[in-house]
């Protein structure tokens, strides 16, 4: 069973969805990225990622980068003031929405403009 991908059974609304199998963690080195219901991103090999938090298919997620990342809320506005914020080399920030807003948990090296 090494290196298989675990089961969870996805919550939404409420309602049960069918287990599926997805990544608790994945690796982003792509220029444009959705989250995909993992618990952790992390952002590298890449020079610029404009990351789309997805309040489908994510409740909670920790994006850890090394490299600029623009962090972009599907609805709404993070922390209900920002349309996104860019994250320098290096900060970890964990978000979780919250009646379809997307709030800032615990953050390092955030840096907002």
């Amino acid at each position: 069973m090494k290196g298989q991908k675990p089961n969870r059974k996805v919550i939404v609304k409420g309602y049960q969805t069918s287990n599926s199998n997805v990544s608790l963690n994945s690796i982003v080195n792509e220029p444009h990225y959705s989250s995909n219901g993992e618990e952790l991103s992390i952002v590298k090999d890449v020079e610029f990622c404009e990351f789309l938090l997805d309040s489908e298919k994510n409740y909670k997620i920790t994006i850890k980068t090394l490299t600029n990342c623009k962090v972009v809320p599907d609805q709404n506005k993070i922390d209900e003031e920002w349309d996104e914020i860019l994250l320098s080399k290096g900060a970890c920030v964990s978000f979780q929405v919250v009646e379809n807003v997307w709030y800032i948990l615990s953050s390092d090296g955030l840096k907002l403009e």
